[in-house]
C-alpha cells in the first residue's frame, strides 16, 4: 500500500509540475502579447509608437539604420549625428561643401525637399528605401496633414522634430533616442546648449540698449533682407538690433525684397552681406557709399562652407554663425579664439579637421580687420 501511495503521489506530482509549466507558458505568452501594445514584431523588426512634435502618433522601427532627410535643415542635423545612417540627401552638396565633406558622402542620391523648394521625388526616396523620413525645423501650419499624406503615399513613416536655435539641444536628445545614438545625441545637445547659453547670458550683460544696429542683405542686388521676426533671423535678432522691420516677414531664405532707399532709412551701423551677393561691389558703388556702414567700412560677408554660417538653411550651421557674429560685433565681451571654436565645431558637425588655411579662407571677408 505504501508503495502504491508513493507511486500515486509521484504521478500526481508529475502532473502538478506539468500543469505549472503550462500555466507559466500561458502567463509568459500573455505578458508578451501585452508588450506588443507598444512594440511589435521580432527583435529585428520591432516597432513602437512615437509621438512627434506635430502631435502625430507614428509607428517607427525600434532599430533604425536607414534614414532620409525631408529638407535642407534636416540634412545638416542628421548628417551631424548619423551620417552613416543616411540613404540620401535633400539637396546636392554645394561646390564649397566638397572641401569639407568626406568623399563617401558626396555622391549620395538626392530626393528634393518637402518644403523649401517643394520638389520631393517620391520615386527617388522610395527607391532608397529608408526606414523613416525625418523632418526637422519650424512647424508649418499644415505640417500634420502634409506628413500624413506623404506617409500614406510612400508607406514609409514620416516624423517631425521641431527645432529652433533655442530648442536644438532637445532636438538632438530626441534624435539620439530615436536613432539608438543617445551618447552622440547628448554630445551635440550639450554643445548647442553651451553655445546658446553663452550667447543669451552675454547679450543680457550687454543689454538691449547696447545692441548693434544691423541689416543682413542678400540677393543679386543686395536689397533683399532677412527681416526681424522671421525664422531665418533668429540669431540676428538675438545678437543685434535687426533694423530690417517689414510688415510681413518672410521665413524663406530669399528674405524680403526692399529698396536701397529703405535701407537708407534704416541706416544700420553694420551690414552683413550674404555669400554671392554684392559685398565685393558696394565699396566702389556711389549709391551704397551713401550708407554710413559702407563708408566707414562696417560691412562684411557671411562665411560659407559647407553652408552659410548665418542662415539658408536656418539649421545648426547658425551655431558657428553665432560664435562668429558675436565676436565681430562685441569683441570685448566674447574673448574666445574663433579659430579654435571653428575647429571644434567642424569636427562635431561635419566630421572634418578644419585647418588654419581653410579658416582664413572662410573668414577672409568676415572679420574686423577686413575694411578697417
Amino acid at each position: 500500500m505504501k508503495r502504491t501511495l508513493a507511486l500515486l503521489l509521484a504521478v500526481s506530482l508529475m502532473f502538478s509540475l506539468a500543469a505549472c509549466d503550462t500555466t507559466n507558458e500561458e502567463e509568459t505568452a500573455s505578458t508578451d502579447t501585452d508588450t506588443e501594445t507598444t512594440t511589435s514584431g521580432t527583435a529585428e523588426n520591432e516597432t513602437y509608437i512615437f509621438t512627434d512634435s506635430a502631435g502625430r502618433e507614428v509607428e517607427i522601427p525600434a532599430n533604425i539604420e536607414r534614414i532620409a532627410p525631408s529638407g535642407a535643415v534636416a540634412q545638416i542635423v542628421l548628417f551631424s549625428i548619423a551620417p552613416d545612417k543616411m540613404v540620401g540627401l535633400a539637396n546636392d552638396w554645394s561646390e564649397t561643401a566638397k572641401e569639407f565633406i568626406s568623399n563617401e558622402y558626396l555622391d549620395m542620391p538626392t530626393f528634393g525637399q518637402i518644403y523649401g523648394t517643394e520638389d520631393l521625388s517620391l520615386e527617388a526616396i522610395a527607391a532608397a528605401d529608408p526606414q523613416v523620413i525625418i523632418d526637422i525645423g519650424e512647424a508649418k501650419g499644415t505640417i500634420a496633414e502634409d506628413l500624413d499624406a506623404i506617409q500614406e503615399q510612400l508607406g514609409i513613416p514620416v516624423i517631425f522634430v521641431e527645432a529652433s536655435t533655442a530648442t536644438m539641444p532637445e532636438c538632438y536628445e530626441t534624435l539620439g533616442k530615436v536613432l539608438g545614438m543617445e551618447e552622440e545625441g547628448q554630445v551635440l545637445s550639450d554643445y548647442c546648449d553651451e553655445v546658446y547659453t553663452l550667447m543669451v547670458d552675454t547679450m543680457a550683460e550687454i543689454g538691449e540698449e547696447n545692441k548693434a544696429d544691423l541689416t543682413y542683405c542678400l540677393g543679386d542686388s543686395g536689397t533683399s533682407v532677412i527681416a526681424e521676426g522671421s525664422f531665418q533671423a533668429e540669431i540676428i535678432n538675438l545678437l543685434a538690433n535687426n533694423v530690417a522691420v517689414v510688415d510681413d516677414p518672410s521665413s524663406k531664405g530669399s528674405g524680403n525684397e526692399v529698396s536701397l532707399e529703405q535701407i537708407y532709412n534704416w541706416d544700420p551701423e553694420y551690414i552683413i552681406f550674404a555669400p554671392d551677393s554684392v559685398y565685393s561691389e558696394v565699396g566702389d558703388d556711389e549709391a551704397w557709399q551713401q550708407l554710413d556702414a559702407i563708408a566707414s567700412g562696417n560691412y562684411y560677408e557671411a562665411p560659407v562652407g559647407p553652408y552659410n554660417w548665418l542662415s539658408s538653411p536656418p539649421s545648426v550651421n547658425r551655431y558657428i554663425g553665432m560664435l562668429w557674429l558675436a565676436k565681430l560685433l562685441y569683441p570685448d565681451y566674447f574673448d574666445y579664439d574663433l579659430y579654435e571654436e571653428a575647429v571644434r565645431y567642424y569636427d562635431l558637425f561635419f566630421h572634418t579637421d578644419l585647418t588654419q588655411g581653410q579658416f582664413d579662407a572662410l573668414t577672409a571677408n568676415s572679420l574686423l580687420t577686413v575694411n578697417s
